[in-house]
Formats: structure tokens, C-alpha cells, sequence
């Protein structure tokens, strides 16, 4: 009993078993990625002009983004307790749109709808944090696998709730934002005490690189076969019987990476006496939440400071020799010989919100990150639309499509980025410009809407959109530290809705109705004056409706030549901090 025991809390401890949790959440936290699907659904029930659901679409974007209550209830309540705020607003938000579009509620104005949609979508920021924060502090040594990971399960969010929804699929398309708000909210509470740091660092293992393999394998297999099932769904009709059984494999898919914390746990060598004799004490005590933490830092960082000379000792040798060296570190710092954060940061160090304010690298990532996603978000946003316009009546494949290649492109950009700064210590923006220059190429296709242009452009802009998600978080962890993190990474996610409300929200519902107008005042020519006289009528209450590859033309162009000026931005942070990244992965190629 008392081995079960033992077995059942080091599984519960288990750094991976963790990880799995947060990609479970972070499956959930992508409802936002929905809102292609949802949209046409609200804009015909309250006969909403483009204008008007691009306001929406803005307000869901600054609720998807806006995490600074997200990062301060994670630093100053449990880590549950800021994944149940969050589930609690995704619960009410969606669940009111549910109850005013289906008519059980009073139609509520514009900027109330707005509001609600924010709650809801804020939610997800809780989510993003907790599971980023906790798993980036449990395997600070992979950052960009680890945060590819997150961000690709929360971009596949879309895709998969699209799958369930086609299980459940019902005449009346509302269904799918009451599920918005039921679903995420009943897993996330559900696994809302297992996503924390468990100090990950200490469990690293010979075998992490095989078991990070198994998951990319997983992601691969998952992405490919969310295509294949949404590409059968919509050649053939298909019995619910069989769309059932697809989405009963798909769950089976998801399930899978719990086999690897399983494995670990009941495979674990334990310690000897010797070891665990020299592990410093206060990482037995759990009260003094503060001298723990700090010390966590001190020992985290230690592991890359060591001398070359270390890595030629056996592995019991190394771990005796750095426990005496924490121990060391331990007691001087409680005797006050070691002082921490004395000075300024420097680049690699670990900065406040505050200091990192008035870095440049800091607005150079920012900058970048608000053409390159603001763009790739304006495409999120009006997707429905833009395949409405093209003749498609479908709109929910190209929302499924557009949410897996936003996944393989978080997951890709992880690993790609990893690999630049692991073989070659160079800078991991350069991987974030080359996922530019596709997005600026995937933006042209769309403007010229070629046949097949919403299948290609949906590929390249989600790949790219996606590794910018997997790319900033990680270098922005490297350049200015995990200590903030919550708050640094919260702060850089604002570039999604500034560039939404300017995109989206400005130029790409502006040019749309401008060009319905267009279209509608040919269709109706004898009555040009009366629709002259009545032009703010036609604005507020007709849904006016624009076809063709022209709606979208000039904000495609547009939104081209902004991912150009992204690349060139991402290139200066580059150049800037070659040194900065020579110093941090450099040494470990000598």
C-alpha cells in the first residue's frame, strides 16, 4: 500500500503528466479560433453588418489577449483558482451570446454583445498563462518545444471543437457557441489542480528527447488526421454513426500522451540514501512559499553555469557535486554573502515588466508581432466572409483547415526555432521572419484569388500566424527571463487585438462594405438616390453582402506589405541579439 502510495504521488508530481494536462486545457482555450464559425451564425440573427461583427471580432480578439488579471491572479492566487475565474467567464460570456441569439434572452445593444464576447474569450488568457507559466518552469532547458506544444493544441482548439460539434450537429447552428460554453469550462475544471510547477527541472531524464518524439509524433498523426476526417465530412455524407465513431478515435488521439507520465513514473530508478541526503532542506518544507521559489531560481540557473569539466563526470558523480554546490548557494545566501538583483538586468536576465518597458528588443518584438499576427488574425476573423464571398458555403472547412495549420505551424516553429538556437546559438527571431515571409506570400494569393487561393492561403497564413505563437514566448523568455514571465508574455499578447482593431476593425470591414454597397447599388441601379438618401439605414440594419475575389483584395495586398515591414523589424532584433544568444547557447556547441 505504501509503495502505491508512493507510485500514485509521484505520478501526480509528474513533470509530464503536467504537460499532458496543459495540452488537455490548451485543446480548450482555442475557442476564440471559432469565431469564423460563429460569426455568419450571429450576423444573421441580429442582422449585423460586416462592420458591426468586425467589432465583435475585436472585442474577442482584446478578451483573447488582455491577460494582465490573468497574469496577476497567477502570481497571487493558486494556479487553480485563476484556471476556475477563467472558466467561470468563458461560462457566462458564451452562454449569455447563446441565450440573446437563440432568443431566450432580450436583444442586447452592440456594445453589450461586445462585452459579453470579451468575458467569454478572456477566459482563454487564464487558461494560455497557467499552462505556459507551469510548464515553462517545469522544463525551463526545452522552452521552444514546450511552448510549440501548448500554443499549437490551443490553435487546434478550433478543429477540434469543430469535430465534436459535427457529432452533435443540429439543424440550428447556435448549438455550436452553446457548446463554446459548456465544453471548455467542464474540462478545464476538471484538470485545474493538476497544472502547476512540480520542479520540473530536478526530473530531467535521458529519456526527455524520446518522449518529446512521441509527442510531436502524436501531433503529427492528430493534425493529419483532423484533414483527412474534416475532408471526408465534407466530399461525402456520412452517417452520424461513422462521424460519431471519428470523433470517438479522435478522443482516443488526445488520450494517448498520458502512456508517457504512466511509463516514467512506475520505470523511475530511485534515489540513494547518498542523494537524497545531500538534496537541501528547504526543498522539504512547503510553507515558506517565497524562499522556495528563490531558491528554485538560484538551482535552475545553476545547471547551465556549470563548469565544461562536470559533463565528463559519470551522472551520480555530477549530481552529488552540484547538490553540494546548492547547498553551498543555499546557506550563503541565507547568511546574506549573496545579493540577487542588485542592478539593472541585462539581456538573458531576468526583468520586470517595468524594466523590459524600456528595452527596444523589447517594442522590436512587439512591433513584429503586431504586423505579422495582426494580419494573420484579420484573415482568423473574416474567414468566414472571405470563403462566403469565393462562392463556398461550407466556411466551417476552411475554419477547421486554418486552426490545423495554425497548429503544425506552432508545433513546427517550436521545434524549428529550437533547432536554430540549439545547433547554431543563433537568434530565434530569424525563425520568426522566415514564418513572415510565408504569411506575406499567403496574404498575395489571397489577393489575387486564384482557384484553390483559400486552400493555399489558408495554409501558409495559419503556418505562419501559428509559429509566431511558438517563436515570441520562448525568445522573449530568453531575452528578459522566466521570473516575470506571466506579465512579459501577457503584455506582448496586446499585439494581437492592436493589430485586429486596426486590420480587421478598420480596414477590412471599411473595404468590405464599401464594396457590397457597390455591388448593391449595381444590383439595384434604378434606386441609387434612395439608397444615396439612406445610406446610414443600409449600414445599421441591411447585412449587406459582398462576392467576389474584390471584397478582400486591397486588405490582402495591405496586409502583404505589413508582414514585409515585419520581417525587416525581426531582422534588426536579430542582428541585435546575436551576442545575447552566442553567450546563452553558444558555450554548449564548444
Amino acid at each position: 500500500m505504501g509503495f502505491l502510495n508512493e507510485k500514485l504521488s509521484s505520478f501526480f508530481n509528474n513533470r509530464w503528466l503536467v504537460f499532458v494536462a496543459a495540452m488537455w486545457i490548451q485543446s480548450c482555450a482555442g475557442i476564440g479560433y471559432l469565431f469564423g464559425s460563429i460569426s455568419p451564425t450571429i450576423k444573421k440573427s441580429l442582422n449585423y453588418n460586416q462592420r458591426q461583427v468586425a467589432r465583435l471580432g475585436v472585442a474577442k480578439d482584446l478578451g483573447d489577449s488582455v491577460g494582465f488579471l490573468a497574469g496577476t491572479f497567477s502570481e497571487i492566487l493558486p494556479l487553480w483558482g485563476a484556471v476556475l475565474i477563467g472558466a467561470i467567464q468563458n461560462f457566462v460570456g458564451y452562454g449569455w451570446v447563446w441565450l440573446v441569439v437563440t432568443g431566450r434572452a432580450p436583444v442586447l445593444p452592440l456594445w453589450a454583445m461586445c462585452v459579453l464576447i470579451f468575458i467569454g474569450t478572456n477566459g482563454e488568457t487564464y487558461f494560455n498563462t497557467v499552462a505556459l507559466v507551469s510548464c515553462v518552469r517545469n522544463f525551463p532547458k526545452s522552452r521552444g518545444p514546450v511552448v510549440g506544444i501548448l500554443k499549437g493544441f490551443a490553435g487546434l482548439g478550433g478543429a477540434i471543437l469543430t469535430q465534436v460539434y459535427a457529432m452533435v450537429h443540429s439543424p440550428d447552428h447556435a448549438s455550436l457557441i452553446f457548446m463554446v460554453a459548456v465544453g471548455p469550462t467542464l474540462v478545464v475544471i476538471a484538470l485545474m489542480f493538476i497544472v502547476r510547477p512540480v520542479g520540473g527541472h530536478k526530473q530531467i531524464r535521458s529519456s526527455d528527447n524520446f518522449s518529446f518524439s512521441i509527442i510531436y509524433s502524436i501531433c503529427l498523426l492528430l493534425a493529419s488526421y483532423l484533414m483527412g476526417v474534416m475532408l471526408v465530412e465534407d466530399l461525402i455524407d456520412l452517417s452520424p454513426t461513422i462521424i460519431t465513431a471519428f470523433t470517438l478515435i479522435l478522443f482516443v488521439l488526445l488520450l494517448i500522451p498520458i502512456v508517457i507520465p504512466i511509463i516514467l513514473t512506475f520505470s523511475q530508478e530511485p534515489r540513494s540514501s547518498v542523494e537524497e541526503a545531500l538534496l537541501p532542506e528547504p526543498q522539504k518544507q512547503e510553507g515558506i512559499k517565497s524562499e522556495e521559489e528563490s531558491q528554485e531560481v538560484i538551482f535552475s540557473e545553476l545547471e547551465d553555469e556549470k563548469p565544461k569539466e562536470v559533463d565528463l563526470l559519470s551522472a551520480g558523480e555530477r549530481r552529488k557535486r552540484m547538490a553540494r554546490l546548492q547547498s553551498k548557494i543555499a546557506q550563503a545566501a541565507a547568511e546574506g554573502a549573496v545579493r540577487l538583483n542588485k542592478r539593472r538586468p541585462h539581456r538573458g536576465e531576468d526583468f520586470t515588466l517595468t524594466e523590459a518597458l524600456i528595452k527596444a528588443d523589447f517594442w522590436l518584438i512587439f512591433f513584429s508581432l503586431l504586423l505579422g499576427s495582426g494580419s494573420g488574425l484579420t484573415v482568423i476573423d473574416n474567414l468566414g466572409q472571405m470563403s462566403q464571398s469565393l462562392g463556398y458555403d461550407n466556411t466551417h472547412v476552411f475554419v477547421s483547415m486554418i486552426s490545423i495549420w495554425n497548429f503544425l505551424g506552432r508545433v513546427g516553429g517550436g521545434y524549428f526555432s529550437e533547432m536554430i538556437v540549439r545547433d547554431y546559438a543563433y537568434p530565434r527571431p530569424v525563425a520568426m521572419a522566415a514564418a513572415q515571409v510565408i504569411m506575406a506570400i499567403g496574404h498575395f494569393i489571397f489577393a489575387m484569388g486564384w482557384p484553390g487561393a483559400m486552400y493555399i492561403g489558408t495554409l501558409l497564413v495559419g503556418l505562419g500566424y501559428g509559429a509566431h505563437w511558438a517563436i515570441v514566448p520562448a525568445a522573449a523568455s530568453e531575452l528578459f527571463g522566466l521570473k516575470k514571465f506571466g506579465a512579459l508574455y501577457n503584455f506582448l499578447t496586446l499585439a494581437n487585438p492592436a493589430g485586429s482593431l486596426v486590420f480587421s476593425g478598420l480596414i477590412a470591414s471599411s473595404i468590405y462594405d464599401r464594396e457590397a454597397e457597390k455591388q448593391a447599388q449595381t444590383r439595384h441601379h434604378g434606386q441609387r438616390s434612395l439608397l444615396s438618401s439612406f445610406s446610414s439605414f443600409v449600414y445599421l440594419d441591411d447585412p449587406l453582402k459582398c462576392e467576389g475575389a474584390v471584397c478582400f483584395y486591397l486588405t490582402s495586398l495591405i496586409m502583404s506589405g505589413l508582414c514585409i515591414i515585419a520581417v525587416v523589424l525581426s531582422m534588426i532584433l536579430v542582428y541585435r541579439t546575436k551576442s545575447v544568444y552566442n553567450n546563452l547557447y553558444g558555450r554548449s556547441r564548444r
